[in-house]
C-alpha cells in the first residue's frame, strides 16, 4: 500500500477542499511511493514553501511511511488500521469486522489508499470507514477501477460510490475522479449515472483508479436501505407507474422493453457487439467525464510554510 505521485497528489487537493487532517486514520499503513523531488514539486504546486532538505526528511522521519508527510500537511493524531502487524500499524483490526464503538465518530479523516478492494466483506469494511468519522469529516479513497484483475478481490465501478455516499447514508459526494495510471495523466471528474440516465462505462486499456472525495454531512444510519443500481431503480419505478396509470401489470409494463429483447434475440452477436461499441465509445468519452482543471497555483493566494 502506498501513495504514489497521483495518491500524494490527491491528499493535496482534498486539503484545498477543505478536508481537515488533524485526526487522522488510514486503512492500512501507507508508504510514500513518489520521489524527493517530484514531492517537492507537489507540495510547492500546492503553495507550501519547501526545500529539498526538508522533503528528503519527511521520507526519513518515518521510514518511508506517511505520517511525516500528513504532519507536515496539519495531521496531529494519525492512526493506521490493518489485520497484521507486518507494517507497523497503530490498530490491528479485520476490516471484514465491525468496528469498535470507541473509534466510531473519532476522526476527521478516513484515507483508504488501496486496501478495501483487498477486504472480502466490502460493505462492513466502508461501513467502518462512514462511521468512524466525524460529522463534517472526510473519506478519502483511491480506488481501482478498469484494468486492476488479480490486483484484489474487487474493482469498483463509479455508481458503488455514487450509491454509497449518499445523504440518506449521511454523506454528500463532494468529488468522484477518474484517471489513467501512466505518466502525465489527465484527471476526469465523473458523471453520475443517475444524472445521465445511464451507466457510466469505459473502454480502455491502461488501468484506471478512482479517487473518492466525500464529506460526513449527518449521523444518518449507514445502509439503513441497501443501495441499487439507478438504472434499475428508475425501470422498477417507470413500470410501476405504468401499471398504476394503465392497470396493467408490471410485466405488461415492461414490454416497452420489447425492442432491446428483439434485438438479443435476433441480431447476431457481431452485431450487437458492433452497436455496444458505437454506442460506448473509447476512452474517456465527454457523455461522462470531464477534464479536470488541476493546477493549484492559479487558486492559491498566498504560500503554506513546512
Amino acid at each position: 500500500m502506498g501513495l504514489d505521485l497521483n495518491g500524494i497528489r490527491f491528499l493535496l487537493f482534498a486539503q484545498n477542499a477543505g478536508a481537515d487532517f488533524e485526526n487522522t486514520a488510514m486503512i492500512g499503513r501507507q508508504r510514500l511511493d513518489l520521489s524527493h523531488a517530484e514531492l517537492k514539486k507537489l507540495l510547492r504546486s500546492y503553495g507550501y514553501s519547501v526545500g529539498a532538505r526538508v522533503s528528503k526528511s519527511i521520507f526519513a522521519e518515518t521510514e518511508g511511511y506517511a505520517e511525516a508527510f500528513l504532519k507536515h500537511i496539519g495531521a496531529k493524531n494519525i492512526h493506521s488500521f490493518d489485520v497484521s502487524s507486518y507494517e507497523g500499524a497503530t490498530h490491528l483490526h479485520d476490516m471484514n469486522e465491525e468496528i469498535l464503538p470507541e473509534l466510531k465518530g473519532r476522526y476527521s479523516l478516513v484515507l483508504d489508499g488501496g486496501s478495501l478492494e483487498h477486504v472480502f466483506n466490502f460493505p462492513t469494511a466502508i461501513r467502518n470507514c462512514m462511521e468512524m468519522l466525524q460529522v463534517g469529516g472526510h473519506y478519502l479513497g483511491i480506488t481501482p477501477a478498469n484494468n486492476f484483475m488479480g490486483h484484489g478481490f474487487y474493482q469498483f465501478s463509479p455508481e458503488l460510490y455514487f450509491n454509497i455516499f449518499t445523504p440518506k447514508n449521511g454523506f454528500e459526494m463532494i468529488n468522484l475522479i477518474a484517471f489513467e495510471d501512466k505518466p502525465g495523466t489527465t484527471w476526469y471528474a465523473v458523471k453520475n449515472p443517475k444524472d445521465v440516465n445511464s451507466r457510466v462505462s469505459l473502454v480502455n486499456s491502461q488501468p484506471v483508479y478512482l479517487l473518492v472525495l466525500a464529506k460526513k454531512i449527518s449521523a444518518a444510519k449507514i445502509f439503513k436501505s441497501t443501495p441499487q443500481q439507478s438504472d434499475y431503480v428508475a425501470m422498477w419505478s417507470n413500470g410501476r407507474e405504468i401499471g398504476e396509470q394503465t392497470g396493467a401489470t408490471t410485466q405488461q409494463a415492461m414490454s416497452k422493453m420489447s425492442m432491446a429483447i428483439w434485438i438479443k434475440n435476433y441480431l447476431p452477436f457481431a452485431a450487437i457487439h458492433l452497436i455496444k461499441s458505437i454506442l460506448s465509445g473509447h476512452g474517456f468519452s465527454s457523455r461522462f467525464f470531464t477534464p479536470m482543471e488541476t493546477n493549484p497555483a492559479r487558486k492559491l493566494s498566498k504560500k503554506r510554510i513546512i
